[in-house]
This record gives structure tokens, C-alpha cells and sequence, in this order.
């Protein structure tokens, strides 16, 4: 009986110890919102509302979910020209950041997994690297 308890205490204490452990993507998030919060908050609002007709939301963004490879390398690149964002024409320039690939990939992430939005798919630095080959 005893074994069988202290068995059953270390499997509960192993499986809580997985149970709190952020995941890849968590961990990435949690890097991307600092991220965010230096480089895209003085446009794209706190909670990526944007500014009306000067820059675009990328809170319920289909933009974003829709145009993923332009996304990516819109935020490595920056990005000027008209896109359409929720229905709405916007015609403005996003200076590049100067972010590393893997900036880059936990920014997104932050990005498409906030305010509405959500992504099945998590943006690697391999993923931003392999954007940028044209």
C-alpha cells in the first residue's frame, strides 16, 4: 500500500510539474509581448486596436491570418502600399524594426495569438528565414 501511495504522489507531483510549464509557444508569446511593447505600441495601441485610417488593427486581424508570409515580412522588412485590413483601406509606411528572425517569430506569435486572434501554426525563426528567400 505504501508504494502504491508514494507512486501515486510522485506521478501527481511529475504530471503538475508538466501541467505548469509553459510551452514553446507560451514562452515565445511572453518574449514577443515585450517585443511588441518596445517596437509596435506607439502605433498599433496596447491592445492592437491601430489608429483609424492610419494604422491598420492587428486585434481580429484578417489581415494577418490571411497573409501570413506578407505579415512576416512585413514586420522584418516593413511595409509600404495599400492593404486592406477588416475591410479597410489602409495606405501607409511601417519603417523596418531591425528585429532578428527569432524577434521576429515571437513578435508574430504575440501578434496572432492576442486580441482575437489565433493561429494553429507557430511562427518559427526558420519560418521567418524561409519567407525572406524570394
Amino acid at each position: 500500500m505504501r508504494a502504491f501511495l508514494f507512486t501515486y504522489l510522485a506521478l501527481a507531483g511529475l504530471l503538475s510539474l508538466y501541467l505548469i510549464q509553459d510551452t514553446p509557444l507560451k514562452q515565445s508569446m511572453k518574449r514577443g509581448s515585450g517585443i511588441y511593447l518596445d517596437f509596435c505600441v506607439s502605433c498599433h495601441l496596447e491592445k492592437g486596436e491601430g489608429v483609424e485610417n492610419t494604422y491598420p488593427p492587428l486585434a481580429n486581424s484578417d489581415y494577418l491570418i490571411n497573409n501570413r508570409k506578407k505579415s512576416i515580412i512585413g514586420v522584418k522588412y516593413g511595409q509600404q502600399g495599400e492593404i486592406v485590413v477588416n475591410g479597410t483601406r489602409y495606405d501607409n509606411t511601417m519603417l523596418p524594426m531591425g528585429l532578428s528572425d527569432e524577434e521576429v517569430a515571437d513578435v508574430m506569435n504575440y501578434i496572432m495569438n492576442s486580441w482575437g486572434n489565433k493561429s494553429n501554426q507557430m511562427v518559427t525563426p526558420e519560418e521567418v528565414s524561409n519567407c525572406l528567400k524570394r
